[in-house]
């Protein structure tokens, strides 16, 4: 008998975890972290729902947080198996895990303070930056797209493009139990087709038995691309023309290139200043930009064209700013600039810094361009809020606030229905990643009307594969 359970982005976004045991081998695809208030830190270091020593190998889809960022942990607590992914997904895992395990590690140098001053037993990190590289050991980028690779004793896998982000993969999981075959493809985060950086996601090698499916837009399209970056240009025209600054909250990994290149074409057409000032204030997205230079296979081909002598990122006004004062020194701009740092749901890292000096400016605008989970100070912003809560100090909101979800990473309902349709006509479909209430129950409907059996699995909700 062959089980599924899901263990993390079931009835919820973030998290993605999922388990196959066919009683000979057990495989998990994806370990990422619960994402959004800070009521999840407990989630996050509660138990997974599983033996991580009992695990023979990890899938790794690709190198988001919420897909990623629980690896450390599981290491820690006792996984020895092979983490297997494309190249391009370990260089840019070990850039987020880093990351993550850094913040962790000043996040509890934070609270450790204020808890002796309270007389309370501090919190540890959830893991380390030690923790992190530990891990990095046993990643194994032997995943090439469309090569099938032998996993665990009757399991065999094959990495197809998801066209999410650099690296990104959904995997077909060929099975065998006692003589009974099951195909299961793993969707991992599907992305939007036709965009220009990256191929469009790719259908599996063959129709699968069951499908387990991201719904993270599975009730709604997104808005056309080439709006998307007029309305872009447009708001970065306008704050420039009244003197404000605009604060872009990015995700590191293609998003941030995404935009670079959104006001390159901005630059390019007249629209915008030709030195307009841009600083990509993210070291993880300066280290993630030059690795598209390393994998220029992974990109879409007809990408790389002449525009700002040959490099599609290289704005005349961009700064690159890695170090804490560089960043620092930004908040002295009054007006004028460009200021992209992450997180993209502003709920830690440099860009609430950023906000706390900018929010309250009626010069100034905010633009959001990506996903903003419940809880998060981004989707408090995009909700109306009047004032936040920034550093123990409450910021009025006065700056414009532009959500523009035409650069979402993630295909929307129409695409994600037409995904699902290039995989033939599974047994069932299991939605998982998204929004229980709107995304995954909006998404079933449309489903039901094409006469396609689904299911919402519950977390670590077993579930025997037939």
């Amino acid at each position: 008998m062959i089980r599924l359970s899901s263990h993390g982005a079931a009835k919820q976004v973030t998290g993605s975890c999922h388990l196959v045991d066919t009683g000979r081998a057990r495989v998990l695809v994806d370990c990422g972290l619960f994402q959004g208030g800070r009521e999840l830190a407990e989630e996050n270091a509660a138990a997974f729902g599983f033996d991580p020593a009992a695990i023979d190998a990890l899938l790794l889809t690709h190198a988001h947080l919420d897909h990623c960022g629980r690896i450390p942990l599981l290491v820690r607590r006792g996984f020895r198996g092979r983490i297997l992914c494309t190249a391009p997904t370990r260089e840019l895992a070990r850039l987020v895990l880093a990351d993550a395990a850094g913040l962790q590690e000043e996040d509890a140098r934070r609270a450790q303070r204020h808890a002796h001053r309270r007389g309370e037993v501090p919190t540890p990190p959830l893991y380390t930056l030690a923790d992190a590289f530990h891990a990095m050991d046993y990643f194994d980028a032997a995943a090439a797209y469309g090569g099938r690779i032998a996993v665990a004793e009757g399991v065999h896998a094959t990495f197809m493009n998801a066209g999410h982000i650099l690296g990104s993969a959904s995997v077909f999981l060929e099975l065998e139990d006692g003589g009974q075959a099951h195909t299961v493809y793993f969707s991992g985060d599907i992305g939007n087709p036709g965009r220009p950086l990256l191929d469009d996601p790719q259908p599996p090698p063959a129709a699968p038995d069951h499908v387990v499916m991201e719904t993270t837009y599975g009730d709604r399209d997104h808005r056309d691309y080439a709006a998307s970056v007029d309305e872009l240009v447009t708001a970065v025209a306008a704050a420039h023309a009244r003197g404000g600054n605009v604060v872009i909250p990015t995700f590191a990994l293609e998003r941030a290139q995404e935009v670079l290149y959104a006001l390159a074409l901005g630059i390019a057409r007249g629209a915008l200043p030709a030195h307009l000032p841009v600083f990509l204030d993210s070291p993880m997205a300066i280290s993630a930009t030059a690795l598209f230079a390393r994998y220029p296979q992974a990109l879409r081909a007809d990408f790389r064209h002449p525009l700002h002598g040959g490099d599609p990122f290289d704005l005349p006004g961009l700064r690159m700013t890695r170090e804490t004062a560089e960043s620092t020194a930004l908040n002295a701009i009054r007006g004028g600039a460009v200021i992209m740092a992450g997180s993209g749901m502003a709920s830690g890292g440099r860009v609430r810094h950023h906000l706390r000096h900018n929010l309250w400016r009626e010069d100034a605008a905010v633009v959001f361009v990506g996903y903003a989970a419940q809880g998060t100070l981004a989707r408090q912003i995009i909700d109306g809020a009047a004032r936040v809560r920034l550093f123990d100090q409450d910021i009025p909101v006065r700056a414009r606030i532009h959500t523009i979800n035409g650069f979402s990473a993630h295909a929307g309902r129409g695409e994600l229905l037409a995904w699902l349709q290039r995989c033939g006509t599974p047994r069932r479909v299991f939605l998982v990643h998204g929004d229980p209430d709107r995304g995954m129950q909006a998404f079933g409907r449309l489903l039901e009307a094409h006469g396609v059996p689904w299911q919402i699995p519950g977390m670590g909700e077993p579930i025997l594969l037939r």
